[in-house]
């Protein structure tokens, strides 16, 4: 299970597990509870390239990121460690 730990927003980290290019187990550690289980739940079994190209971007607020947006982060760091 890959683990990342997120900048400027509420979840304090992100940890999912990638099978055959689609995420699976897919968790938020903290932040708004609906919100995260929500996405969570719609990328489960997502290729990790779509997943990366429907979330990167979106901002909370002010923020210029997001929860989905953090997502895209550690998806995009853990295809460059591979």
């Amino acid at each position: 299970m890959a683990t990342y730990k997120t900048h400027g927003v509420c979840a304090r980290a992100i940890s999912f597990d990638v099978e055959n290019n689609r995420l699976v187990n897919v968790q938020f550690a903290g932040g708004c509870s609906g919100n995260t289980q929500g996405v969570a739940r719609l990328v489960e079994g997502m290729d990790v390239d779509e997943a990366i190209q429907r979330l990167e971007g979106i901002q909370c607020g002010p923020r210029p990121t997001s929860c989905p947006d953090q997502l895209a982060q550690a998806l995009k760091e853990y295809k460059a460690q591979q």
